[in-house]
């Protein structure tokens, strides 16, 4: 049986795939019951909110390939998860790294941040309450998000 830090990390993990197969559609639906914000020193600023909100709004930045994809690996660290059991919520925090490689671009890091995340529970499953992004350093982010 999964423990419910385990199953708030599996959708950090699902945010990633989703995103790198080009399932934006499948990523929307992660923030069901949530939203999308930019996080700043006086906290987080709401970018989108609803799946189909969230949905559209990686549409609208994220460039898709020929392929499907935007050509990236998220890759997701220092992960920390802190539940509240009785209450049905959880706070964490991870870093993010995304690759990027096209036909005219090699195989590097285009850019690093981090993540503050709230989730709660519905209905038995764990789903994304606020994920707030912040972006500590960039690369050449010109093939895969539309400026």
């Amino acid at each position: 049986m999964s423990t419910p830090e385990r199953a708030v990390e599996r959708l950090l993990y699902r945010y990633a795939d989703a995103i790198d197969a080009g399932d934006l559609t499948a990523l929307g639906a992660l923030f069901t019951h949530g939203r999308i914000a930019q996080h700043t020193p006086d906290g987080p600023v709401t970018l989108a909110e609803g799946a189909a909100a969230v949905e559209a709004f990686y549409r609208s930045l994220v460039v898709l390939h020929d392929d499907g994809t935007p050509r990236t690996r998220h890759i997701t660290t220092n992960v920390t998860i802190d539940v509240d059991e009785a209450a049905g919520t959880a706070t964490g925090t991870a870093s993010y790294t995304v690759f990027q490689a096209t036909d005219g671009l090699a195989l590097q890091p285009i850019i690093v941040g981090r993540y503050r995340d709230d989730f709660h529970r519905v209905a038995g499953e764990w789903w994304f309450g606020t994920r707030a992004m912040s972006v500590d350093l960039t690369g050449d982010l010109s093939r895969h998000l539309r400026s």
